[in-house]
């Protein structure tokens, strides 16, 4: 009797345990929805003020020279975004982040949906993310395109596996 309780402790163990690398991929999730909703944060409190006025205060308050090119190409660029377009930016960023959180969750809850949705969305962005280090070769480019297609080449090897298991079972019925 205590061999079958051991038996069933460890397997209630193994039940519980998560998929590691679900739990890391569903870590990465929630860090970019935390990110975008900061963005989405930071459009919010731009609403209505001089994006002009905003950016040379924080360059004086980072004690950058206010007439470096960096500084007067940062403002120039400034003057062209208005109300309408940091709602927009809001609204982008809110949305995207609150698929990531679904991403995530569906992950760390180890749901097939959760694991297909990651997939798809993940496969989107690929192509993107190939022409944007052919465009720009850094290191953040290189390293979110392999970090992608990890992601996207571990998903897909995690679902095709559930597939097999799928089908042994069934053939053992």
């Amino acid at each position: 009797m205590a061999r079958t309780s051991a038996r069933a402790k460890a397997a209630a163990a193994a039940k519980r345990r998560h998929n590691e690398w679900l739990v890391l991929i569903a870590v990465f999730k929630f860090a970019q929805a935390l990110f975008f909703i900061l963005i989405g944060l930071g459009a919010h409190r731009l609403l209505h003020k001089d994006i002009a006025d905003e950016i040379d205060l924080f360059a004086r308050h980072l004690r950058f020279n206010p007439e470096s090119k960096l500084v007067n190409f940062i403002l120039g660029r400034a003057s062209l975004i208005n109300d309408p377009m940091l709602r927009r930016i809001g609204f982008a960023a809110f949305s995207y982040s609150a698929l990531c959180i679904a991403e995530g969750l569906g992950l760390y809850l180890e749901k097939a949906w959760g694991e297909f949705l990651t997939l798809a969305i993940t496969a989107s962005f690929l192509p993107w993310e190939v022409f944007q280090v052919f465009r720009h070769l850094t290191w953040f480019h290189v390293g979110l395109l392999v970090i992608n297609i990890l992601v996207f080449i571990y998903l897909l090897k995690l679902i095709g596996e559930k597939a097999r298991q799928k089908v042994h079972l069934r053939k053992k019925k």
